[in-house]
């Protein structure tokens, strides 16, 4: 299972929506994944396997992280676009 951390500036609305679309894209592709909203603070203390957010928080992130860049939290095409095929890589592994 892909751990994954969805982040925004407070962790309730758009990363709980990232959140939800990410599950949801990952199961239609049959891939297990849990991914979990965060603000950005408490996420810096988590180690999942994947963060994911807008560019504006992904550039604040330390170099170690591994961090995805969504250019929405809403709208599936474009976090389809920019995330699916990160997940398909990461299930292989």
């Amino acid at each position: 299972m892909i751990k994954i951390i969805t982040v925004c500036g407070n962790g309730i609305g758009s990363s709980n929506l990232l959140a939800m679309k990410i599950n949801q894209i990952a199961k239609k592709n049959g891939i297990s994944v849990d991914a979990t909203p965060s603000d950005f603070n408490a996420a810096l203390g988590e180690e999942p396997d994947l963060f994911v957010t807008v560019d504006e928080f992904a550039k604040q992130f330390p170099a170690t992280k591994k961090v995805a860049v969504v250019r929405s939290y809403a709208d599936r095409k474009k976090i389809t676009e920019d995330i699916l095929p990160l997940l398909e890589e990461l299930n292989k592994e």
